[in-house]
């Protein structure tokens, strides 16, 4: 969640994510046009990129140097791509390419897996964890879990009744997060057991589509877009682990009722009644819209981010205490030309200080270094774990820049 890469007709840009007033555009390309599949490895000058000119071919490049590190072609066009340190994944309509990052060499492919008309798979970013989530059903909502680094199957989950619409891992790999084509229901699952950690309820008013579901780096909280003007943030946490020594609360007592009246109804009532509603939500400008959402912290606090297909990234204050409605705080356009200047009209002012979310909005610009815990810029490594020196000092992936892979914080 340190930067930001948008396809374009022109080509594609990658953005820096540090700081709220300011956008910072790191690289624009208009070599290729056309580009729909834009995937950037970490804050690395490694970035890969299909174009609708030619849907079946990936294009890896060093940004940074101008130079093409290779490309290859596939039998159908390439609807998705997911990678961290150890793998790059190639999802196509009825198979899955598993590649080494490090010299790029393929080593499985996973054919014949059910139609996967919307590329829907997901990839641990931690890559001493490199799982890899695709659906296992074209009708039913199993998820296939398969192990990246010895390339074994590890499990199924039947997560959902329907078929799949999105899936998402935490940083460390060690829970995903799914949801169904009807979007009323999202699950957590533990990894790799496959056990279900949490539910939580969107809504049961109307279907929507869930087109972007995301942790936080910590897991502590888990974020829910989808086709209507509403963002939904849920908080993994459950009722009954308030510790006997806390002071009495209205939501605790409620939770305690609602747990004793479980015992007395059947399953399926008590099952809803048992799930968490949001713990903070955001009323977006735009419905009907995709876009994607990510949690981040910028500036030692934590903003919810949203960009929308038409070109404009929302910055949001995340109040992690009470929750609540996010305050809008800076609005940028994407599609302005060379750097992003600031837009005044855009910038919009907070409500009168009442709550955490006003109070901290308008804070210092000056980019911070610091991150959450237990997330440190090599991109979803343990904390204190060195990457290999050698890892990418052979063959054609050499990213050798001075400030490539920074070191892990401890």
């Amino acid at each position: 969640c340190s930067s930001l890469a948008i396809g374009t007709t022109t080509g594609y840009r990658l953005f820096s994510l540090s700081s709220v007033e300011q956008l910072d555009q790191v690289h624009e390309s208009n070599e290729i046009p056309d580009v729909y599949i834009v995937e950037r490895l970490f804050s690395s000058s490694l970035v890969v990129v299909v174009s609708h000119a030619k849907p079946q071919q990936m294009n890896v490049y060093h940004f940074k140097k101008g130079t093409e590190i290779c490309n290859y072609s596939y039998s159908s066009k390439i609807l998705s791509i997911r990678l961290n340190r150890q793998r790059l994944v190639v999802c196509l309509e009825e198979s899955i390419y598993i590649h080494n990052i490090k010299d790029m060499k393929l080593l499985k492919t996973i054919m014949d897996t059910p139609p996967n008309t919307t590329g829907l798979c997901a990839l641990s970013i931690n890559h001493a964890n490199s799982y890899l989530a695709y659906p296992g059903s074209a009708t039913s909502g199993e998820i296939a879990l398969y192990d990246g680094n010895t390339l074994k199957t590890a499990c199924t989950i039947p997560a959902h009744d329907g078929p799949l619409a999105a899936l998402a891992f935490n940083s460390t790999g060690s829970k995903l997060a799914s949801a169904s084509e009807k979007g009323t229901v999202i699950r957590v699952f533990s990894i790799p057991g496959g056990q279900k950690l949490y539910e939580f309820r969107r809504g049961m008013k109307r279907y929507v589509n869930i087109s972007s579901l995301v942790f936080s780096m910590d897991s502590q909280f888990l974020c829910a877009s989808s086709n209507t003007e509403t963002v939904h943030i849920f908080k993994l946490e459950h009722l009954t682990d308030s510790r006997p020594e806390e002071p009495p609360s209205w939501s605790g007592y409620m939770g305690k009722m609602f747990q004793a009246a479980t015992n007395y109804l059947p399953a399926q009532v008590s099952g809803m009644m048992s799930q968490d509603r949001a713990f903070a939500t955001v009323r977006l400008h735009v419905s009907g819209q995709r876009n994607i959402c990510a949690l981040s912290t910028i500036q030692k606090l934590p903003r919810l981010l949203v960009t929308t297909s038409d070109g404009h990234l929302y910055i949001y204050n995340l109040d992690p205490q009470d929750g609540g409605e996010c305050v809008l705080i800076k609005n940028h356009s994407l599609l302005g030309s060379g750097k992003m200047e600031e837009n005044k009209e855009n910038d919009l002012q907070p409500p009168v200080p009442q709550s955490y979310a006003a109070t901290v909005a308008r804070q210092s610009t000056v980019p911070s270094t610091s991150t959450m815990p237990g997330y440190s810029e090599d991109g979803g490594a343990l904390r204190g774990e060195v990457i290999p020196e050698h890892e990418f000092a052979t063959g054609p992936v050499c990213l050798d820049d001075e400030n490539e892979f920074p070191p892990v914080s401890i």
